[in-house]
């Protein structure tokens, strides 16, 4: 299976048209065109649609949970969509797109998951559609239309942080669990410098794109400084940062202590005998303070 491409937005209208319409598909154009969005200087007539969004979502998080699944060769690890995870404040009202889990069921303990991820995907081309042939075809990357794609947008990456920062601080039991954000278009210049902080800080482990090429010419960023963005390229990146995440014992941890307490956590901590429980002394005496 091959990262996000032409040919899976292609795919989304092709299988849309089995249960949408051209309306909800599609803006149509003061001349009769049905375009996925409005070029850069169209002038004429505009329309809002939201109908798209939802069919959209639902087909970006289908792709990636048949993408790790893939890539996942732990047998004991289930990809779940829609997952709810009570004692970190994910419910119902809000539930996790996507959870890599050892139960697969909607209802997790935070002892089962092992990742989660916000999907932040959308359509990254414009694509025309001709009714008359009943064909659609590509006409532009992201820099030749209206629309804001994925990570290009600043209120769906605000709203990933938003809800990623509410999960780690809403129980010590989600200190544990990497968060990552998944998108398909780079990330924009002003949200740079905090995707490293984020992931520099420990809330998210990584704003990843999963669209090697999102221009039809030229390049786009491989990642920010310290890697809070990152653009996959192939499969194999992909599956060695994965790996990754599950392989390490990951610990959030925060604070906001004196110079003192600090010292005396140190000192305390220091009296263990391997580095290893020197951190997890020093990780439950902050967690307790």
């Amino acid at each position: 299976m091959r990262l996000w491409n032409k040919h899976q937005e292609k795919l989304f209208f092709l299988n849309s048209k089995d249960f949408a319409s051209t309306k909800q598909l599609f803006y149509k154009t003061d001349d009769g065109r049905y375009l996925a969005y409005w070029p850069k200087r169209y002038k004429g007539r505009k329309t809002t649609l939201q109908s798209r969004n939802s069919l959209i979502g639902n087909y970006t998080e289908n792709w990636v949970c048949d993408l790790f699944g893939e890539l996942i060769e732990d047998e004991n690890l289930c990809i779940v969509r829609q997952a709810r995870i009570p004692s970190v404040g994910i419910t119902s009202k809000s539930p996790a797109d996507i959870v890599v889990a050892t139960e697969d069921k909607k209802i997790l303990k935070a002892s089962q998951v092992k990742l989660i991820c916000e999907v932040k995907m959308s359509l990254v081309w414009n694509w025309e559609y001709d009714p008359g042939l009943d064909r659609i075809h590509e006409i532009g990357d992201y820099r030749t239309h209206q629309g804001k794609p994925s990570f290009t947008r600043s209120d769906s990456v605000l709203k990933a942080i938003g809800k990623c920062i509410d999960i780690r601080v809403s129980n010590l039991e989600s200190t544990k669990i990497p968060i990552i954000v998944v998108g398909n278009a780079p990330l924009s210049n002003g949200f740079s410098k905090k995707a490293d902080y984020l992931k520099h800080a420990g809330l998210i482990q990584g704003f990843w794109s999963l669209n090697p090429f999102p221009l039809n010419h030229g390049n786009t960023r491989k990642s920010t400084p310290k890697n809070g963005f990152y653009r996959f390229d192939n499969t194999d990146e992909l599956k060695l940062h994965l790996n990754q995440l599950f392989n390490r014992d990951l610990n959030f941890f925060s604070g906001m202590q004196s110079p003192e307490n600090l010292g005396q956590m140190i000192d305390i901590a220091n009296r263990e005998k391997s580095y290893e429980n020197k951190g997890l002394k020093f990780l439950n005496l902050l967690k307790g303070s």
